[in-house]
């Protein structure tokens, strides 16, 4: 009887699961305008990315450099980052998906859903 019980807590904890965003909440927050994200800038990679934000500010903080933050594409035009080796960099962004990269480093690519 116990491990029937523990086998449909495991299944009902599995169903619960299943759909959901792998990078946990939107790390802006809930919707509208105001809210923040931070993204990492490290040795070579972004992280998270892809990231789900919600409408607002986003901030990339540099732990490793040097490195910039490029725009691809993006439902708005938003300047690039200085190359920079540490601080900061902030951008407000809206509704749409955004990609980017390090003009220095082949592969280090990122993606910004906006929620």
């Amino acid at each position: 009887m116990y491990l029937k019980r523990l086998a449909l807590i495991l299944c009902a904890a599995a169903v619960a699961s299943c759909g959901s965003n792998p990078y946990g909440p939107p790390s802006g927050g809930g919707g509208g305008g105001g809210h923040s994200a931070t993204i990492t800038v490290n040795s070579n990679f972004f992280t998270p990315t892809p990231d789900t934000v919600s409408a607002g500010s986003v901030t990339f903080s540099w732990s490793s450099g040097p490195h910039n933050v490029t725009w691809i594409s993006g439902p708005t035009t938003l300047a690039s980052s200085p190359n920079k080796s540490s601080g900061t960099y902030a951008v407000t962004v809206q509704a749409g998906t955004y990609t980017y990269h390090c003009t220095i480093h082949a592969g280090m690519n990122g993606t910004i859903v906006v929620q």
